[in-house]
This record gives C-alpha cells, structure tokens and sequence, in this order.
C-alpha cells in the first residue's frame, strides 16, 4: 500500500508490509512467550524483535485477551513507564507502539516517552465505537500520533460499516493518520473469524493500511485442537493469507517468521508482476 505514516516526524512507509512484534509487559497475557516483566526480560525481547526485522514494538501493560480482568489505570501506567524506558533506551530507532484502551494512558506514553502509534482495543459489540471510544479519539487527534482501531463487529459488512463511521468522526476531529484492525478474536465466532479473513481484501476499498493480529489465537487453537505454544505453524499460513489480501501491518509474536512471510510474499507478487 503507498501509505507513510508519520510518527512524531518520522516517516514510515507501507509501501512494503510491516511487521510489529509484540511486548507484553503483563504477567497474564495469553500466551506465555510474550510476557516480559524483568527489565532483562524487557530489554531482551525488544533487541530480539529489532534484530529479527521488526521495525515497530508493541507494547503493552494491560492484557486485553477476552475474558481477561483490567489492572488498574496506575498500574498499567507503572507498567508501562518502567517498559517503554526499557524499549527507548535498547532500540531508540524502532516505531514504539503502546497497546491502550486509556486515553490518559496513552496520553502518558506519548507525553512522556515520545510513543509514535496509538493501538487500541477499546471498543465492543455492546457500545458502539464512536461513543465508547470518542474521549480516546479526542485525545489522539490532539497528541497527533497514529491511531489503530480495532473493531470488534462480527462480519465484514459492519466492520467496514464500524470503520467508515469511525474515520468520519475521527476526521472530523483532525486525525490524520488512521490504521484499521478487523479484530481477529474479538466479538467474533470461530466461524466469524475466518470469514472474515476470507474477506478481508475488501478492508482495501476504505484506502486505509490494515493491521492483522492473528498470532498464536484461539482461532487457530480451537481448530485445530492446540495449544497457542504449537500454533506458528498456522499463524505463518493465516499471515501469508493476509499479506496476500492486502495486510500492511503483521502484529506478531514471532518476528522473523513473519519477516521471512513478507519476503516471500512481495517475490511472488514482484514475479507476477514482471511476467
């Protein structure tokens, strides 16, 4: 996709997919490969992610699996605090992304450490996503950083219905850039789930970048009847899929395996191109 996304003046392309490794500074996030929570923890994981390819860390401090309890706003912030000054100082040239649904939250990532992208999951099929999330909508167009929004709708005529409603308020606010996450694993069946991957080149008529997190979940678990520990496998299959229907970002747990799909997809389609 020709986009760029500027992040805090820094300019990122999608020209060629990008793959952001996941941070998990929680000790419950739902699989167990991902959390970090020692600054040694911390510090390794964000050179590994650097050093395998990723050009965007994702960090997180609250888990948002389904079903999972939310610390507290203070303590997802001393989580976060403690992480991202990890992540600044081991990788000062990586994008830093911050996995909030807390406008302050977010708010202090950015003021603070110079956060360049805003992932959030805040929305629900219970509250429309344009009133449960409009204070973190207002706060991001005024921090001016990258927003990506994630919608939990069940199949792919609402969630580009959700997103198109979704980038008219935020545009009227004045946010610029705007990345649309179909929500693999949120709000959706088993069923739901791969109907939507089925689909999801059709995220490609709003004209925005695509973020596609689908590492290690239960929709490949409870498919194949397996643990998030033996899922690579079937998170490199669903990635290449996704890449090939348009993705421009990958959220991953396993960076090089995701980097060496981004490769191999972008040779294939170079190939075709020039025969």
């Amino acid at each position: 996709m020709d986009y760029t996304l500027n992040c805090n003046g820094r300019l990122l392309s999608l020209a060629e997919p990008q793959v952001m490794g996941i941070l998990n500074a929680t000790p419950d996030s739902f699989y167990a490969g991902s959390r970090q929570q020692t600054e040694h923890d911390i510090a390794e994981r964000t050179r590994q992610i650097v050093d395998e390819g990723g050009n965007i860390v994702d960090v997180g401090a609250c888990s948002t699996r389904p079903g999972s309890e939310a610390v507290s706003e203070a303590e997802e912030m001393a989580r976060l605090r403690t992480a991202l000054a990890i992540v600044r100082r081991e990788a000062p040239e990586a994008v830093v992304s911050v996995d909030t649904f807390r406008p302050d939250v977010a708010r202090m990532a950015v003021e603070e450490f110079g956060a360049d992208v805003i992932n959030d999951v805040g929305g629900s099929v219970d509250a429309p996503p344009s009133a449960h999330n409009t204070q973190m909508f207002r706060m991001v167009s005024r921090l001016r950083v990258p927003y990506i929004y994630m919608s939990w709708q069940s199949n792919m005529r609402d969630i580009l219905l959700d997103c198109a409603e979704v980038t008219d308020t935020l545009r009227s606010m004045g946010q610029k850039d705007i990345i649309l996450d179909p929500g693999f694993g949120f709000g959706k069946t088993l069923e739901d789930n791969y109907a939507v991957m089925n689909g999801l080149e059709r995220m490609q008529m709003t004209g925005l970048p695509v973020l596609v997190g689908v590492s290690r979940k239960s929709m490949i678990n409870r498919l194949l009847g397996i643990q998030p520990e033996q899922a690579l496998n079937g998170t490199t299959v669903l990635n290449t899929l996704a890449l090939l229907k348009g993705a421009a970002i990958l959220r991953v747990h396993d960076v090089r395996e995701a980097v060496e799909s981004v490769r191999i997809v972008a040779a294939t389609i170079n190939n075709k191109r020039e025969t």
